[in-house]
């Protein structure tokens, strides 16, 4: 059982994402692509294109679709792709966190590796300073 990822996201979000994941992890457990949206790019295009990267990415158990803000081109072009490949999920609000985790659970089913990137993106963040209230 092998869940694929793909990511679409603004410029090279989701390529410096899926580098820097497989630099921590030192390898990329998961079949992984990253579609990068330039602000000039023609939507049609852009949704083609990774209709095409699904069919390559899909072994069968699905494709999670990451991707960086809710509500912009790269989350939309990833909500009409989920109405065209079946076995597409989408995630928006993608971080390091949510791709590594997903990533240190290469056999999980689609709905189990979705439920560990929610809670790797949100347990992902912290403040980390102290307290700054000057009262």
């Amino acid at each position: 059982m092998t869940v694929a990822v793909l990511l679409i996201t603004h410029g090279q979000v989701g390529n410096v994402l899926l580098e820097t994941a497989e630099s921590v992890l030192d390898a990329r457990p998961l079949p992984a692509r990253a579609l990068s949206v330039a602000p000039d790019a023609d939507p049609e295009e852009l949704l083609r294109a990774a209709h095409e990267m699904v069919v390559q990415l899909d072994q069968g158990d699905g494709v999670i679709v990451c991707t960086d803000l809710y509500g912009s081109t790269p989350s939309n072009i990833a909500t009409a792709l989920q109405h065209r490949a079946p076995g597409v999920r989408v995630i928006a609000g993608v971080n390091l966190p949510m791709l590594v985790r997903m990533m240190n659970y290469p056999g999980l089913d689609i709905m189990q590796l979705i439920d560990k990137a929610l809670s790797g993106g949100r347990e992902g963040i912290f403040l980390c300073s102290a307290d700054l209230d000057s009262d």
